[in-house]
């Protein structure tokens, strides 16, 4: 799923950390991976709630970077439930990095995430209702 760009977040603001050294290459911009596992985290934790219980991730769609995050920027990440199926929780994610040096928000990457709900052993189970 594809958003036109906007000036602003979508969603609500699911985690928040901080860029630091240890997970930027030499040249000091944070390893994309690192932004993804943040992401999955906040996702994680969204569909967590709403499924009242132990949620894992089953896809992640159309991620592209459209900006680096550097060493000292704070991490925003913002999820926003679309779909909810019989197990799964769909949501889009969004990070954004706040940059304080320079006064500027601005958007790093986005993805869609497909979480499922599994019981005790891991088995797909029902979403409850809301």
């Amino acid at each position: 799923m594809s958003k036109s760009p906007s000036d602003h977040a979508t969603g609500e603001l699911t985690l928040r950390t901080l860029a630091m050294p240890g997970d930027a290459n030499p040249a000091g911009d944070i390893f994309g991976g690192w932004v993804m596992a943040q992401m999955d985290l906040a996702a994680g934790i969204r569909a967590g709630e709403r499924a009242r219980g132990r949620v894992v991730t089953a896809a992640v769609k159309e991620m592209a970077f459209q900006r680096p995050v550097k060493i000292g920027d704070t991490l925003g990440i913002y999820t926003e439930i679309t779909r909810i199926g019989r197990s799964s929780i769909t949501l889009n994610v969004e990070a954004w990095a706040n940059r304080s040096r320079r006064g500027t928000v601005e958007k790093v990457t986005e993805a869609t995430f497909i979480m499922v709900a599994v019981d005790e052993d891991g088995e797909p189970m029902p979403v409850p209702p809301a």
